[in-house]
């Protein structure tokens, strides 16, 4: 027997060990595990977005260059924390992102189940208080301060919904197009542009924006700002999908035509 053949008593082992039957779906992540992994995810998002905030008010006064700032290194590591926990969980790190996949399992599509949403959503809340009284901690600011900054204005919430329909729109067309290998360059690229081009700075996600509300830093959102924009990220979500639904129709096949 040379080294490359296998032993006798590899292929008894191997005989004995259940295997999964052809074209069955593999054993998903441990849902605390995803949910662990949600809730880092966001904290962590949310501790790059309010940290590179105020870093970036410490180093100069140009409110451009802080923008530019805190934009690039949210860019960075948001790629890099949906590159990392992806595979565990999805890398939602978003409320409304996780409702929109539940909706479209609902429909027939893939995406979380009911009790996966209740398990998501909170876990990306707490994350996401988290990651804000940590940034808040590293720059030595008070660890809970209720933002003054007011984003109630009716363009900004425009924004929002611009945002967030936008993000439904790329993740899930990803989806449909059978490319969300890109996911980690294309959302971060989306995010990082929005910053720019839509007037609320692109949160699109009503986890940040409650965790944003517990920093009064410059990143930060006024409490009696945070319904108005969470309410608008819904109808950016909602606007989303039917983007999708519309954009990626499919077409009829051969089988589909009805018979003459």
């Amino acid at each position: 027997m040379t080294a490359t053949e296998p032993a006798a008593s590899d292929a008894i082992v191997a005989d004995t060990v259940p295997q999964p039957a052809p074209g069955a779906t593999p054993p998903r992540t441990p849902l605390i595990a995803r949910a662990a992994a949600e809730l880092v995810g966001t904290a962590a998002l949310v501790a790059v977005v309010v940290g590179s905030g105020i870093q970036a008010t410490e180093l100069t006064d140009d409110v451009a260059l802080q923008l530019l700032a805190n934009s690039t290194a949210t860019v960075f590591g948001l790629g890099v924390l949906i590159t990392l926990l992806g595979p565990v969980s999805g890398a939602h790190f978003n409320p409304a992102v996780t409702l929109a996949e539940w909706w479209t399992a609902r429909r027939g599509g893939a995406g979380v189940t009911a009790r996966e949403l209740a398990v998501y959503v909170p876990a990306q809340i707490a994350g996401a208080i988290a990651g804000a009284i940590l940034a808040d901690a590293m720059f030595g600011e008070p660890l809970v301060k209720w933002s003054t900054h007011d984003r109630s204005a009716g363009n900004l919430l425009l924004g929002e919904v611009v945002a967030t329909a936008g993000l439904i729109l790329l993740i899930f067309g990803l989806a449909k197009s059978d490319r969300l290998r890109f996911a980690p360059v294309a959302v971060a690229s989306y995010i990082g542009a929005a910053y720019w081009f839509t007037s609320s700075t692109s949160f699109a996600n009503p986890a940040v924006t409650i965790g944003r509300a517990f920093t009064d830093t410059f990143a930060g959102i006024a409490p009696s700002s945070v319904a108005g924009f969470i309410a608008m990220q819904l109808i950016g979500a909602v606007v989303g999908l039917a983007l999708v639904a519309v954009i990626f129709m499919r077409g009829k096949t051969e089988q589909d035509q009805p018979a003459a």
